[in-house]
């Protein structure tokens, strides 16, 4: 693999676009797909926010939070943030020009601001993928009536995740941040994707391996994940570098399997070639050494040139 080909896909990942890598072994050709971080809007700055702005940080949402008040919208209280709003908050929806690939969460601090903040976005030229307001049920269902009286589509209004999360029984912050996270990632695996010919499942994008074998000139391997059958780590698609030195960027599972796989990837670097190697987990030696997911996974190794 060329290196200059990472530092493609990464600059591309920078600008927002959608990148690609081919890969061809052995007759068959495979496709990774990256996707850009996708932008998590949470309108409102209050303790449930930074609790799901930490969370979703972690799962690789580009977060943008909004407050009207100075003392709640500032980078000291959302560290994990890339944007930090202190505004209007129908002025700065306007302003960021919600697009379809957004997630919205409205978590503001009371009803007057939930009703302000939805009936701006559903007024906007698009919807948000993901949009998602907290409240009671009783709360919701009367803002629902409400937003149907005034003649908002229906299909939009109905398209609100209200009360907002999965309902697993929260009560803490914490817990409810965690719920709405869990709607998040169970919205975004749901997205239609464009179909490719042997594209690899695993398409979101793993900053870590990218960014070491794009930004650092030493010698290393790429390991591609190109299929996973049974009760695997990981699925295919999934990535790491391995320097010189044996330390991994990344990863393809952990355990046994991942080590085995990074002491051949020390064989590959600097030899300008590729191995690709078959890491069985359901046999009792991969048992008896702790590889207790069961499966099967057929991994790419090949020498980063350039």
């Amino acid at each position: 693999m060329d290196r200059s080909a990472f530092k493609d896909i990464f600059h591309q990942l920078n600008n927002g676009e959608t990148a690609f890598l081919k890969v061809g072994h052995d007759g068959k050709e495979y496709i990774r797909r990256f996707v850009p971080g996708y932008r998590l809007i949470i309108l409102g700055c209050g303790h449930v926010s930074q609790a799901l702005c930490k969370i979703a940080s972690m799962l690789g949402f580009k977060i943008v939070a909004v407050d009207d008040r100075p003392s709640f919208a500032n980078h000291q209280r959302f560290p994990d943030a890339d944007t930090v709003i202190c505004g209007d908050f129908v002025t700065t929806i306007k302003d960021l020009n919600i697009r379809p690939a957004d997630y919205v969460c409205v978590v503001t601090r009371g009803h007057k601001w939930d009703r302000e903040c939805v009936e701006a976005i559903l007024s906007g030229e698009y919807m948000p993928f993901y949009f998602g307001m907290i409240g009671s049920r009783r709360r919701v269902t009367g803002l629902v009536d409400l937003l149907l009286e005034e003649g908002y589509p229906k299909d939009s209004v109905e398209a609100l995740h209200a009360p907002i999360g999965l309902d697993i029984g929260a009560i803490t912050v914490e817990e409810i941040a965690v719920s709405i996270c869990a709607e998040l990632i169970k919205c975004r695996r749901a997205e239609k994707q464009v179909e490719h010919t042997g594209e690899l499942v695993q398409t979101n994008t793993d900053i870590i391996p990218l960014q070491y074998v794009s930004q650092c000139a030493q010698p290393c391997a790429m390991l591609l994940v190109l299929d996973s059958t049974g009760s695997t780590p990981v699925k295919s698609g999934s990535m790491m570098a391995v320097s010189t030195d044996g330390r991994g960027y990344g990863t393809i599972g952990g355990g046994c399997g991942e080590a085995s796989a990074m002491t051949a990837a020390r064989s590959v670097i600097g030899t300008g070639g590729y191995k690709i190697i078959e890491l069985d987990m359901t046999n009792e030696v991969a048992a008896d050494s702790g590889m207790v997911c069961g499966g099967k996974m057929t991994v790419l190794i090949e020498d980063i040139i350039g």
